[in-house]
């Protein structure tokens, strides 16, 4: 625990200066894009939020195989943690997106291949924490939630090869030839990615801590009920 706990303080006081500097890059450093203007600066925040869904949504994806495999109750605290992660983070990819949009292509929303299918991954996810507050006892819950997020990442890579697979309007930043990004607004894209991926490891270790917690408090009402299952302690 005691790991934890440093580990956690670690990422804490990494992240607020990383976050810094991603702001300093995206905002400062990075050049005004000719075409779209100050709005283009929302890039450097939309494509890390996307990247962070994704690794969160792998997240879930493995411990629910590793939950299956070793029936580890903490593999399902890992999981819903960073399930609860990814949908914050894809909410605002799909909130970014809009603002970026409504410039691009003047309206806040169309049926593309890549805004179409990050939609579908964000409900799969947000039904996922739905089964968790609807499916009762604790093994079977855990039990489904791993099948169902398991099941879920398949869209994963469906929303990344999307523009490629379809004919879409979403600009494609990393080809098969390298890039053509400004090599400034290219070091502020991996600044901020790098930051944001910091960022959600607190967040993962923080809310991994806090589900420990939780299930050791629920542990020991549950024992101190079946120790004294009509309160007699209280008469």
């Amino acid at each position: 625990m005691r790991k934890l706990e440093f580990a956690d303080g670690l990422l804490g006081a990494l992240s607020l200066p990383a976050l810094g500097a991603a702001l300093y890059m995206a905002l400062i450093f990075a050049p005004t894009e000719r075409v779209m203007g100050q709005v283009q600066r929302i890039f450097y925040f939309h494509l890390p939020l996307a990247w962070i869904g994704f690794l969160a949504f792998f997240v879930v994806f493995v411990s629910g195989l590793l939950y299956l495999i070793t029936r580890s109750f903490i593999w399902d605290i890992v999981g819903i943690s960073s399930a609860e992660i990814g949908v914050v983070f894809s909410t605002l990819v799909l909130v970014t997106g809009s603002i970026w949009a409504r410039k691009a292509w003047n309206t806040w929303w169309t049926w593309e291949p890549r805004l179409t299918t990050m939609l579908i991954l964000w409900l799969i996810y947000l039904g996922y924490l739905l089964v968790r507050k609807s499916v009762e006892g604790e093994a079977r819950r855990a039990r489904v939630s791993a099948v169902v997020g398991i099941v879920g990442f398949v869209n994963v890579p469906l929303v990344f090869l999307s523009i490629r697979l379809w004919r879409s309007m979403h600009p494609v930043v990393f080809k098969q030839s390298g890039t053509e990004i400004n090599p400034a607004m290219l070091t502020a894209l991996f600044v901020s990615l790098g930051s944001f991926t910091i960022l959600y490891a607190f967040l993962l270790l923080r809310r991994v801590r806090t589900g420990m917690q939780e299930a050791v408090m629920e542990e020991a009402r549950a024992r101190l009920f079946s120790e004294h299952p009509e309160g007699d302690e209280y008469e």
